[in-house]
């Protein structure tokens, strides 16, 4: 009788056993066949070399600087536009925004597909919380996003002007952490003005400012903050004040990733939209006593790039580009060899959460470079073109090494530079290389053919009274719940 009890007691454990160890198979089966997801921050103005990990000789930066140790870091990554919609434009809808005839931020995508539309359509749950400059309406659905929170600079927050985003973005995850999302969290930081909070800039009260410490064309940068009577050391110690609370803001939402128990399935990208803002404006505008204060604060750093936001150059159109993702994209890897573009940023997430697309049928310009996320070094084999939306714009190309500017306004002289070389883009080779010059000249003739012949705008300043009016109206409505 013992013995039958002993065996039935072993029999049970062997089943109790079997069953629990088949659970915990489905169990990781059914994890890791959950798609990632996908957390998008974007910062507005950054300079390519505004982080530490990036080459700032004063920028504190450890959260962004560790997310670069845990993931890859790369140098060759290229936004779409100069300016702020038209580099949103690029990854949201794979298309150069030069070919969209009318302004995407006065009136959306003219029906093009989204990557939220389709992540959304295979079951992701996505959220957008930030800057939108992307349409002209923001309701809930908007280009498939279930959760659209347009929020502004919030300039009196201890934490930064973009911590309340940045919270409205983790209170988003916490919400859906059982299913796959995506969100983009769109800052504010360090677009202008720049005028931190004094807690914020004393962190660098100690800071010794040398001007010699920065590359040439940042320069140019300073000598225009000083004819506008700025203190160099003072305005340098507000950016990086403002660059800090980013950096802060960054660090809140990877250690709410990590106590929710997300940090291994989630794909975490931190970029910025273009090159960081001149001190100074055309028109005069920055000599307006009303700016003045903010302008002198103006200095992002390209990191020794030629150029900055507006302009077609490096320093425009290169921007930081670092990508976390356990298990799957190298940790402490810095990729210098890859061109990517924000144009691959739809297709190579499709590809990731398994979404397939028709990228020809479609009209989706960038290529799946998921491979290189993973660790391959190889460059994708094609052009880069820029643009601004504006008839008879001068376009700007880049195929392998060399990079290709139409003659600026007023001159038919065109620039050509080897970036292999002259990465600052100095030296203008044009004059000894013809053969290089026409075949460019064809390269962009050929997409030129595919653009508008005209584009469309909305009035000045419409198009943002009317988005401000909907946020307005859509406050009141909340407040009266």
């Amino acid at each position: 009788m013992k013995r039958l009890s002993l065996l039935c007691s072993l029999r049970s454990r062997a089943v109790a056993l079997c069953v629990g160890g088949c659970l915990l198979w489905l169990f990781q089966s059914s994890a890791a066949a959950k798609p990632p997801n996908i957390v998008f921050i974007l910062a507005d103005d950054l300079g390519y070399g505004d982080l530490g990990c990036y080459g700032h000789p004063y920028a504190r930066t450890p959260n962004l600087d560790r997310l670069a140790s845990e993931g890859t870091r790369f140098t060759q990554f290229r936004v779409t536009g100069v300016t702020c919609c038209p580099s949103r434009t690029g990854f949201m809808t794979s298309r150069h925004p030069a070919s969209f005839p009318k302004y995407m931020s006065d009136f959306g995508f003219g029906g093009r597909v989204t990557v939220t539309e389709l992540l959304n359509q295979a079951g992701y749950r996505t959220g957008h919380f930030g800057k939108w400059h992307i349409g002209p309406d923001e309701p809930n659905g908007t280009y498939g996003i279930d959760e659209v929170g347009v929020k502004g600079s919030n300039k009196a927050d201890p934490g930064g002007r973009d911590a309340g985003l940045f919270r409205d973005a983790i209170r988003f995850i916490e919400r859906n952490r059982d299913k796959p999302f995506y969100v983009n969290v769109w800052g504010h930081i360090t677009h202008f003005p720049v005028g931190p909070e004094q807690s914020l800039v004393d962190e660098f009260k100690d800071l010794e400012f040398n001007r010699a410490d920065f590359g040439g064309h940042m320069q140019e940068k300073f000598e225009d903050a000083l004819e506008l009577q700025g203190d160099l050391a003072d305005g340098m110690r507000n950016y990086l004040g403002d660059v800090w609370s980013l950096d802060l803001q960054v660090g809140a939402l990877l250690t709410r990733l990590d106590q929710l128990g997300l940090r291994d399935n989630t794909i975490v990208v931190f970029s910025s939209d273009q090159g960081p803002a001149p001190v100074k404006l055309a028109g005069g505008k920055s000599e307006q006593p009303e700016r003045r204060p903010f302008s002198v604060n103006m200095l992002g750093y390209a990191g020794g790039f030629r150029g900055g936001k507006h302009t077609q150059f490096e320093g425009g159109v290169r921007s930081p580009f670092i990508i976390r993702w356990p298990g799957n994209v190298p940790a402490g890897k810095v990729n210098e060899t890859s061109v990517t573009s924000g144009l691959d940023w739809l297709p190579t997430l499709c590809a990731i959460a398994g979404v397939k697309i028709d990228a020809a049928g479609q009209g989706f310009e960038g290529q799946d470079v998921s491979d290189i996320w993973r660790g391959s070094d190889r460059s994708p084999e094609r052009p880069l073109f820029w643009k601004v939306s504006s008839a008879g714009a001068k376009v700007s190309a880049l195929d392998g090494r060399w990079k290709f500017h139409e003659g600026a306004r007023g001159s038919a002289q065109p620039l050509l530079y080897d970036l292999s070389t002259d990465p600052k883009e100095r030296t203008n080779l044009a004059g000894d290389h013809p053969d290089i010059v026409k075949r460019m000249e064809t390269l962009i003739a050929a997409w030129s053919a595919t653009l508008p012949e005209d584009y469309e705008k909305a009035a000045a300043g419409k198009g943002k009274q009317k988005a401000k009016a909907r946020r307005k109206a859509k406050g009141k409505r909340k407040s009266k719940k």
